[in-house]
């Protein structure tokens, strides 16, 4: 059936361009052995539009009304007319293919009792099929931006701590299955579940990371060795909660290859993760030799994360930006720092 869904929306198309060649007001366009569809169009803006038709959602549905017809009454012809503006004046051939749809009106009027209930069973399946109120559609999300902190609102670089982080460098990571479960007619509720991982790089290569029972401390690395990287990364598990405005009304969010979306949508919402690892890396050369320390610690980080998030776009392109609300590290245990990050969704 898809098959014949593509061949059928390139032989619209085509029969489109013809139309557009040969000044004419009707396009008939033939499929199978005895189905043809036909387009009337008299104003050629239409075209801009019918290019952004969702054309296999409209044909599925015409396929599932013929189907539920067919049961009660034999189908020897199938032909659908999709009509833009006012009506052209008919030529002959027009006027035949108008007169049988005419008579196929008359015809299925006169089995009205019949009709009726097979047109409801029909209904009834395609706004269970389409969800128009709490259908929910599943989808992917990749989100790679960077990551920072802030401490009593300021960056740590003010004062030259030891833990201020690198934005180039500092990535943040995410990948979600995220379930999109339409409310109205443009408000959504994007939920789901995944997994993220903050990357802090030390702007000070030499940065070490001592931990004892008093709490953090951040010193420098008092060997004479050549320091190349120094960051504490940190992987969650999250759950989050977004509500969406989406003013296009699609039911799905579009991708960047996507350019048939031109709405903008915007999407502010809640949080929580839970730390599933932490570990520290120390990277400096020796003498020629590479040497790598890690260290696998939860360095006092607190096991939860909760925050707010906020997503933003338009075409193809999402943006995010997330929040932290509770400290990073343990209350008394080290530095109070609320991390952010922020960047596109794939």
């Amino acid at each position: 059936m898809i098959r014949r869904i593509i061949s059928l929306a390139l032989g619209i198309t085509f029969g489109i361009a013809a139309q557009g060649q040969q000044k004419s007001d009707t396009v008939i366009v033939s499929l199978a052995k005895t189905s043809k569809v036909i387009f009337t169009i008299q104003d050629r803006s239409d075209l801009e539009i019918l290019k952004h038709y969702n054309f296999q959602e409209l044909f599925q549905d015409i396929l599932l009304k013929v189907e539920s017809r067919s049961k009660t009454e034999p189908v020897d012809t199938t032909s659908v007319a999709v009509v833009t503006t006012e009506p052209a004046p008919s030529t002959p051939e027009e006027t035949k293919e108008e007169d049988w749809s005419s008579q196929r009106s008359e015809e299925h009027s006169n089995n009205d009792n019949d009709n009726d209930k097979d047109d409801d069973d029909w209904q009834q399946k395609v706004e269970h099929r389409r969800g128009r109120i709490g259908r929910t559609w599943q989808s992917f999300n990749f989100d790679l931006g960077t990551n920072n902190y802030l401490e009593n609102g300021k960056f740590p670089d003010n004062n030259n701590a030891l833990y201020s982080v690198r934005p180039w460098g500092s990535w943040y990571v995410g990948a979600s299955s995220i379930q999109r479960t339409r409310v109205g007619r443009n408000f959504f509720l994007e939920w789901g579940i995944g997994l993220s991982w903050y990357n802090f790089k030390f702007q000070n290569d030499a940065t070490m990371i001592v931990k004892d029972d008093a709490g953090l401390q951040f010193v420098e690395d008092p060997r004479n060795v050549n320091h190349e990287k120094s960051k504490l990364t940190a992987n969650y598990i999250n759950a989050s909660f977004i509500p969406v405005w989406d003013f296009g009304g699609h039911n799905r969010k579009p991708r960047m290859w996507d350019g048939y979306n031109s709405s903008f949508r915007i999407g502010f919402g809640p949080y929580i993760g839970y730390r599933l690892m932490s570990r520290s890396k120390l990277v400096y050369s020796e003498g020629g030799d590479r040497e790598k320390e890690k260290v696998k610690d939860s360095f006092y980080l607190n096991n939860f994360r909760y925050g707010m998030r906020l997503q933003l776009g338009f075409r193809g392109t999402d943006l995010f930006f997330n929040y932290d609300i509770n400290e990073l590290f343990v209350s008394n245990r080290g530095p109070r720092l609320n991390a952010f990050s922020f960047g596109v969704i794939f």
